[in-house]
């Protein structure tokens, strides 16, 4: 169903909304098999469609790993802490993975995928005020992780 550069363009979005290896792998499946059974009406718009529940799916693995709450062994979370990121790059994806499911989603949409705020609502079920709400939340939250260089 999705070409190359939308299924690139699909697993950025996974990879930025925190799935990693196997997940993303069992994540781009689900989204072909989805679309198999129930595909988007508009072809022309698989891409943005593919995105969105790409972003669903992470944030099911997010609520389901809260659930279990499973706890580092503390040298692996000192190790964490003691990381300091080395870049911008470094320092966004770092902040991305502090956040919350819904306001890293909602970033990732807005900036990653380019959706406009309607389409970020409607994607989420949310009103557009709860969309703007979290990125205004969202963007306070990542200026922490901004190496001070980068607010200049």
């Amino acid at each position: 169903m999705l070409d190359g550069a939308a299924a690139l363009r699909v697993r950025r979005v996974l990879y930025l909304n925190g799935l990693r290896g196997g997940e993303i792998d069992d994540a781009m499946q689900e989204i072909e098999l989805r679309a198999l059974e129930r595909p988007p009406r508009d072809r022309s718009a698989a891409t943005s469609w593919a995105c969105v529940v790409a972003t669903n799916l992470a944030m099911d693995v997010h609520r389901r790993a809260e659930r279990q709450e499973s706890v580092l062994p503390e040298d692996q979370a000192a190790a964490l802490d003691a990381a300091e990121p080395t870049g911008l790059r470094d320092a966004i994806r770092s902040g991305l993975a502090e956040l919350t499911p819904e306001l890293r989603a909602t970033v990732v949409l807005r900036f990653y995928a380019d959706f406009t705020v309607p389409e970020i609502a409607a994607a989420m079920a949310v009103p557009e005020g709860t969309v703007k709400s979290r990125l205004h939340r969202a963007i306070d939250e990542l200026r922490q992780f901004l190496p001070m260089e980068a607010m200049r």
